[in-house]
């Protein structure tokens, strides 16, 4: 069977200390690269291919804007966020779809709750329940409706690999990463997913990032459009006190998480990170990508450090913190 790396290619990237003593250890790989694609750090094995999950959402929301959909501010970040389900993140996909002509019936995404413990506890004091509205996915797939509305194309197939929605996202990966995928799957709201290396995810998000809104080519134009838009609305890619919003907004560094483990950050400086993390947590994930754009002297260690309170690193004993997840490979 296929798959990716494993645990003898994998390396240390952070523990979790509790009381002086390491109770659990976070394995995997990671690269950095500079501005023109240059590796200024590697661990592990980055190049073997891993499903990026949601970090591949940049590139189908810059396929759906190269289908001829205009994508502005808040609703081009729902289209590439994972985002908590607040009412804010409610409206703004449910605007996407009235430009559709089209309710959140048409939405192939899993019901769920929101990620936001507030805004869950309304929707329990209200009564009500589960929504695809309120998957953290749903505004890529509410983008991905408009897509073919304004097409033509079969809004009941569009998460079949061989739409043409589809094939368009599969090019534009192929295009910005410069790799074929290795493998292709179904992601958790049931979207196809795409295998490749942390070297190809980072080098795609990197180009990304440096795209210019201004750019002739719309490819790229479309790339600087949305990163302006998440910059400028960190809120909205993913929610209040989350780890990606944080980021954005404390630090203005571009932060994309992924399922199991993944994640992506470049910075203004140019340098990006790809890193997963092998036993598919994320909670060790923003430290590691933060701690290694700060070895490569992209971001200040001094301002990293002043993030870390606020991303939940903190370890409890009773009413006392008494160790913290911490990186290891830097």
């Amino acid at each position: 069977m296929t798959g990716t790396f494993g645990l003898g290619e994998a390396v240390e990237l952070a523990v979790l200390e509790r009381s002086g003593f390491i109770e659990s250890r976070h394995a995997g790989s990671a690269v950095v690269l500079g501005p023109e694609g240059d590796v200024l750090a590697s661990f592990g094995d980055p190049s073997a291919p891993i499903f990026p999950r949601s970090c591949l959402k940049p590139f189908q929301a810059i396929a759906i804007m190269g289908a001829g959909v205009t994508l502005e501010g808040t609703q081009a970040v729902l289209a590439t966020a994972s985002h908590a389900g607040t009412n804010r993140h409610v409206q703004v996909v449910r605007s996407i779809l009235a430009r559709a002509r089209i309710d959140d019936s048409a939405l192939q995404c899993p019901a769920d709750w929101p990620g936001d413990t507030r805004s869950r506890d309304e929707l329990v004091r209200d009564s009500l329940g589960q929504s695809p509205l309120y998957m953290n996915c749903s505004g890529k797939h509410a983008a991905m409706l408009l897509a073919c509305a304004q097409n033509g194309w079969d809004p009941s197939s569009y998460l079949d690999p061989a739409h043409p929605l589809q094939l368009a996202v599969r090019d534009t990966i192929e295009r910005f990463t410069g790799e074929k995928p290795s493998a292709t799957g179904v992601d958790g709201c049931g979207a196809p997913v795409f295998a490749i290396s942390l070297n190809g995810l980072a080098r795609g998000i990197g180009r990304v990032v440096g795209s210019s809104p201004t750019s002739p080519f719309a490819l790229y134009r479309n790339a600087g459009l949305l990163t302006a838009a998440v910059l400028a609305n960190g809120w909205a890619l993913d929610g209040p006190g989350r780890a990606n919003t944080l980021v954005i907004e404390r630090l203005g560094i571009f932060a994309k998480l992924g399922a199991e483990g993944v994640m992506v950050m470049s910075s203004p400086g140019g340098a990006t990170v790809a890193l997963k993390v092998l036993d598919g947590s994320l909670r060790a994930s923003t430290i590691i990508g933060l701690r290694l754009l700060a070895s490569v002297g992209s971001i200040s260690s001094e301002a990293v450090d002043q993030l870390v309170p606020e991303l939940g690193l903190a370890i409890a004993g009773g009413a006392a913190q008494v160790g913290s997840i911490r990186v290891t490979t830097v």
